[in-house]
């Protein structure tokens, strides 16, 4: 069996692979934010001893974690501290100079992770040539160990200009720390990290490592136990924000890499559930928010930064846009007496007010059973009660602080809910010269497929994708991804033929260290593969495009190459390219990857059209309740077709059909929904 997790901010997701071509087991299980890996293991535990099998015979365990996110949004980290190039100990604080918000004068930045007085300067100045105009001051940096090995810091980072090209006095630096700090406080290296150039970007990526050291670790050691006491025989995989894998070991070393993980997994599954859909946008809604991306002939665009919690990061991810709008977004009046919906968040406790956890403030999923569109009894086929009363409670008393009638209310809620997601799919389609009209809309998580026709309309789709298990995707994506590593070196150089030489030694690094990586990681010789990138811009520009090499190719053909590429690319992005320019380099990239056969995927049986369980009264819209039939998901095979108004629910989704909308399977299972005119 290989089996896939995905832990979110209300339910943990299970998916299981049998070997035997039986198929997809699938589990949800309320989240334990308090001890992630308690739903974790509990879950494994209840899916196995279900379907009467043995723990012994799972061979790959892959874990997307949201632990490292949650930890730096709540501050419940470790404690670190900085030793800088004399001259800039308040670096990571100043920043870009910029806001985060351009017109609100009274919202900042959040505060460093690391306090003022936890930064330590050493004389050391390395320029960018690699010349050492001032050097290492050894003894300076023997007394900020013995300073600090008195302030009970967890991790020291290391943050010198110029590292990520001359890392020597860095690594020297972090070796008389190493030496002279307690062996309970890490010393990490910025250039270890991730070695790219833009010190701002490196230092707070190295602090948000450093601080996650101590929580990750400890998380991990749990999990593995409890894996263990299950009877797994081996080692659990962790999800990275780049789509892949990574081993415990890794893991441990760059927690920072996994804390996008969860929606990267689901972008990877949905790639591989609508193969054949030339142009995608995904829309996975889940407990706390909403994540979409867009994906060209099954591919998701790759970044190298991202904020997290406020913070910039530096390492590869998938471009994934995340929103505050989830099942559990709570709504509420602003001081403009407007109706607003998240980004704060009920969670799995206390949760939504129909949940009967404790929570009393109305949420999104509290606007959908006030609808009728969400079942009024029980979730999780049957699992899970709903208690409906408690659900127009909360949303009764927002509606008495706005002056509508309860109803309107929960009108309002999804509408500004899927405001936020439209707003969110824009940023990654029209702002990047993509129209919307020309892609589908493929909906998952939980709340995904729910809101995927209000979202469609708005953006003038056409097309919504549903796949056979949406609220278990993400989970679905960890299973069938694969072990991968990446590793990077500058090069800076002009784009031509004379610049070749510098760059076969720079993959020749690479390879070297990819080498290395397969091995500790034991893959095998015919299931190892290399993909490389390089990053190109023109001279003077602030940003680079990455482009796709093969190292194959001779030197003249190479530059020529990489130079046409890059052209394209940057017409296509920004509507304009200078083949007279000149062109420079800056960095060259490999990802070494395990390739691993997926297992396959379930295909549907052809049925006849379904009959309806139920009858629900079902708003959609001003003109009121309307009687609307409920199907059962697994009973929607191919060949069925259903005209809206409807009503398909399945274990983990809801699907919502409007009228004059109709469905279909197609012939991997997706639900294909054609809307309609409003």
């Amino acid at each position: 069996m290989h089996v896939g997790v995905d832990v979110g901010g209300t339910f943990t997701d299970i998916s299981v692979s049998l070997a035997d071509g039986g198929g997809l087991l699938l589990h949800k299980v309320a989240s334990t934010p308090d001890a992630p890996e308690r739903a974790i293991i509990d879950g494994l535990s209840e899916i196995l001893e279900r379907n009467g099998l043995s723990a012994s015979a799972v061979r790959r365990l892959a874990h997307g974690t949201t632990v490292g996110t949650n930890a730096l949004i709540q501050r419940k980290c470790g404690k670190v501290a900085v030793v800088t190039s004399e001259g800039f100990r308040d670096l990571i604080e100043i920043g870009r100079q910029t806001r985060p918000t351009v017109y609100d004068m009274h919202k900042d930045h959040p505060p460093p992770l690391v306090d003022r007085s936890e930064r330590l300067e050493v004389p050391q100045r390395t320029l960018a040539d690699g010349t050492s105009r001032v050097p290492l001051d050894e003894a300076a940096a023997a007394r900020a160990a013995r300073a600090l090995s008195e302030r009970g810091v967890d991790c020291v980072v290391v943050c010198f200009l110029h590292s990520y090209a001359h890392p020597e006095d860095e690594n020297r630096a972090a070796e008389i720390l190493r030496g002279l700090l307690p062996d309970t406080v890490s010393v990490l290296a910025s250039s270890f990290v991730y070695p790219e150039f833009r010190e701002y970007e490196r230092f707070s990526t190295a602090v948000l490592n450093g601080a996650l050291l101590t929580v990750v670790g400890p998380y991990l050691d749990r999990l593995a136990s409890g894996a263990e006491r299950l009877g797994i025989p081996v080692e659990v995989k962790i999800g990275q924000s780049s789509g892949g894998l990574m081993s415990v070991r890794m893991a441990r070393q760059l927690p920072v890499r996994a804390c996008l993980s969860g929606p990267a997994a689901g972008v990877q599954g949905a790639s591989r559930r609508a193969a054949g859909i030339p142009k995608v946008i995904t829309l996975d809604v889940g407990g706390t928010s909403a994540d979409v991306a867009l994906l060209l002939n099954g591919r998701a665009a790759e970044v190298g930064e991202r904020d997290l919690a406020g913070f910039p990061i530096r390492i590869p991810a998938l471009d994934v846009v995340a929103v505050g709008a989830g099942g559990g977004s709570v709504a509420w009046v602003g001081r403009d007496g407007l109706l607003k919906v998240g980004p704060r968040s009920a969670g799995a406790v206390p949760g939504p007010a129909c949940y009967a956890l404790g929570g009393t403030e109305a949420t999104l999923t509290d606007a959908n059973v006030v609808l009728g569109r969400l079942n009024r009894a029980a979730l999780l086929g049957g699992r899970m009660p709903i208690e409906c009363g408690l659900a127009e409670s909360a949303v009764g008393g927002l509606a008495r602080k706005l002056g509508a009638s309860a109803e309107e209310t929960a009108l309002g809620i999804v509408r500004v809910a899927c405001a936020t997601m439209v707003k969110a799919i824009r940023s990654v389609s029209l702002e990047r010269g993509h129209d919307p009209r020309e892609f589908s809309l493929f909906a998952y998580g939980g709340a995904g497929p729910l809101h995927a026709s209000d979202v469609a309309r708005e953006l003038g789709i056409r097309r919504v994708a549903v796949p056979p298990n949406p609220g278990i995707l993400c989970a679905e994506g960890a299973l069938g991804a694969n072990l991968a590593a990446d590793f990077i070196s500058a090069v800076f150089a002009e784009l031509d033929a004379r610049s070749m030489p510098d760059l076969r030694a720079r993959i020749g690094e690479l390879e070297s260290r990819a080498r290395d990586w397969f091995e500790q990681e034991e893959v095998k010789e015919a299931d190892r593969t290399c993909i490389w990138t390089a990053a190109v811009r023109y001279f003077g520009q602030n940003f680079e495009i990455q482009i796709p090499i093969d190292p194959s190719m001779p030197d003249r053909e190479l530059a020529d190459r990489l130079r046409t590429d890059f052209q394209d690319a940057h017409r296509a992005s920004y509507g304009f390219a200078s083949p007279t320019e000149p062109v420079q380099l800056v960095h060259v990239a490999a990802k070494a990857v395990e390739a691993q056969e997926l297992p396959p995927l379930p295909l549907p049986e052809p049925r006849g059209m379904p009959r309806p369980k139920e009858f629900r009264q079902t708003m959609f819209g001003e003109d009121g309740f309307i009687e609307t039939p409920v199907f059962e998901r697994r009973d929607l095979g191919v060949g069925a077709r259903l005209e809206g108004p409807a009503i398909i629910e399945q274990m983990d989704a809801t699907v919502l059909v409007y009228p004059g909308c109709s469905c279909a399977p197609d012939s991997l299972g997706n639900l294909l929904l054609e809307i309609g005119e409003q």
